[in-house]
């Protein structure tokens, strides 16, 4: 189980390297527990604990949700969520939940070049 936990690690703290606009990257499980978050050094979280907490457990609902319309409309590739004070992703992978934030004045084509990298990163989760 350490050995595993090394490895998240170690996989969100690729995620937020990828650019100096990033802020946030978890890891979630498909009930909605942070198996592995971490927020970018110098950067202050926009919500407390408890907040992060139950978001990410609406992150899983979301998903649950969201996959009765894999039939006919296919699998959600990412969720992209832009707010005032932050750029909200999401990518589902099998097992787990990929969630992080960035600042949102990050283009467009920027945003998805980084989704795409963090695809590969992740796709074995």
């Amino acid at each position: 189980m350490a050995a595993k936990k090394v490895d998240l690690l170690l996989i969100v703290q690729k995620i937020i390297k990828l650019d100096s606009k990033m802020r946030f990257a978890a890891i979630i499980d498909p009930k909605g527990e942070i198996r592995e978050a971490i927020m970018k050094t110098g950067k202050t979280s926009l919500k407390t604990q408890k907040e992060e907490e139950h978001f990410c457990k609406q992150v899983a609902q979301r998903r649950a949700m969201r996959k009765e319309f894999d039939k006919s409309l296919g699998k959600v590739r990412y969720v992209h969520v832009e707010r005032e004070k932050v750029s909200q992703m999401v990518i589902y992978t099998k097992r787990n939940i990929v969630y992080f934030t960035m600042e949102p004045e990050m283009p467009i084509n920027t945003k998805i070049r980084l989704i795409t990298k963090i695809k590969k990163i992740t796709s074995d989760l």
